[in-house]
């Protein structure tokens, strides 16, 4: 009878971590956008290979805000702009970000996008409306064809000075993609605007294709929500 008992507390207790260990992780912020954009404060804050661990999903800018920066299920992909009008995407992760925000996904969770859900801000009042009650931010992932999408990558001359989102943004190169297959990692909250939202959004938002060699800062994309899956990472 002991024996039976010690073996069901060890079964109980098994449970207990396995369950414990797929439970997602919190969404950490580095820096903060305002600190960037107003406050001149370009260099790095976090190292890219120290948080670069399979199941980490994030997003930032390249510090002195030379690149984009994804995180993708562990994979650091920097996106630069090239002389020619082009882009560079490299999968490296010996780069740094002046402001950045990433969570661990042990498990995303599939939500149904409703036929009006077509764009950014029909993407933010959906997830506002059934999310921004729980009180916490999440990570959240777009995977499918993508009819539309504007995206940028911030391309600061070196040397440069930053005292408002003008002058960080004067120079940002711009691009459009149509009918790609793509992910778009992005985060949600309600009480970060400024940090890793913009002030009049809930969301922030990069795109990557999947052949891996287009990303950027999504500024509006239009999609089918019939052909796209839609995955939540909440707490």
């Amino acid at each position: 009878m002991n024996f039976v008992l010690r073996l069901f507390a060890v079964l109980v207790v098994l449970s207990i971590t396995v369950l414990g260990a797929a439970q997602n992780g919190p969404v950490f912020p580095t820096g903060a956008m305002r600190n960037t954009m107003f406050n001149g404060q370009l260099c790095g804050l976090i190292q890219l290979d120290s948080i670069a661990k399979p199941g980490v999903f994030g997003i930032g800018p390249m510090e002195y805000l030379r690149g984009e920066v994804l995180l993708l299920d562990g994979q650091v992909f920097v996106s630069e702009a090239a002389k020619d009008g082009g882009m560079t995407v490299k999968q490296r992760s010996d780069v740094r970000a002046p402001f950045f925000v990433h969570q661990r996904v042990e498990q995303w969770t599939k939500v149904e996008l409703p036929d009006s859900v077509i764009d950014l801000p029909t993407l933010d009042a959906f997830l506002t409306t059934h999310f921004a009650a729980a009180g916490r931010p999440f990570a959240f992932r777009l995977s499918g064809t993508i009819a539309s999408v504007d995206a940028h990558i911030v391309d600061v001359p070196m040397g440069s000075i930053v005292n408002g989102p003008d002058d960080a943004h004067q120079h940002n190169k711009d691009y459009h993609l149509e009918g790609r297959t793509m992910d778009l990692v992005g985060f949600f909250s309600t009480e970060h605007k400024a940090v890793f939202t913009h002030h009049d959004t809930n969301i922030h938002v990069h795109a990557i294709t999947a052949e891996r060699d287009w990303m950027g800062h999504v500024e509006h994309v239009r999609f089918d929500p019939k052909v796209i899956m839609l995955q939540v990472a909440a707490q």
